[in-house]
């Protein structure tokens, strides 16, 4: 029988390159985690704590391989994973960067022995403009990552206009970021069912995966596109 025609089987996306970057973007979201879920959840965090990193640091990899082995029938698959190791990881910079100005300001804006209301006003007001430093300089990470691997863009002559769009769509993204997580904690963050910086770090968390949504729609087919 002759085989010569047959098609071939199609091939994995992936490299030696995306697995050693998987692996380092998996240790640095593991070592993100640690302050946010010791922060978050200290008891849980004295139990898995140990675990926390190599969990990370062998899981994303392993994730690629299985996104790539799809990835021979749906293309979209492989780069859709790369862009949600780095939502992960922008995520968590975002979270982190977050956990670390609220912590270090708590004294002053999120404690008081005012009103209900005009505490809540301060903490809120407060809360935006942190969860906005927070997102800008997660947002400076996620261009480097998502040019040069995700999207793999060597655009040189152009760049300038490339990061202007890009920045055009993070700002949109950035407005839905902020406005969602605030939304979520100006509704919740006085329930009690959870702390106000647990509340914080909910409401930032909902927010990050609203406008992941928007950014890889408009990273894929208006900044990077080919």
């Amino acid at each position: 029988m002759d085989y010569s025609s047959a098609p071939a089987a199609p091939r994995a996306l992936g490299s030696k390159k995306d697995y050693l970057l998987g692996l380092v973007a998996g240790l640095i979201i593991g070592l993100l985690c640690l302050p946010i879920l010791k922060s978050a959840q200290p008891a849980l965090y004295e139990r898995l704590w140990i675990f926390v990193v190599p969990f990370f640091a062998l899981g994303v990899p392993i994730g690629l391989i299985v996104a790539s082995w799809i990835a021979r029938f749906v293309s979209l698959v492989w780069q859709l994973a790369k862009f949600l190791v780095i939502g992960a990881m922008n995520t968590l910079v975002d979270l982190g960067v977050l956990a670390f100005i609220t912590a270090v300001t708590a004294g002053a804006t999120l404690s008081s022995d005012h009103t209900w209301f005009t505490a809540a006003t301060l903490v809120v007001t407060y809360y935006s403009l942190y969860k906005g430093i927070s997102f800008i300089i997660a947002n400076i990470n996620s261009y480097f990552w998502n040019k040069h691997w995700t999207f793999h863009s060597r655009e040189t002559e152009k760049a300038s206009t490339q990061f202007l769009q890009f920045f055009l769509v993070s700002i949109i993204g950035f407005a839905v970021n902020v406005v969602v997580a605030s939304a979520i904690f100006t509704s919740f963050g006085s329930n009690g069912l959870f702390s106000v910086a647990q509340w914080g770090l909910i409401g930032a968390a909902c927010g990050s995966v609203g406008s992941l949504i928007w950014n890889f729609i408009g990273y894929k087919f208006f900044v990077f596109k080919k």
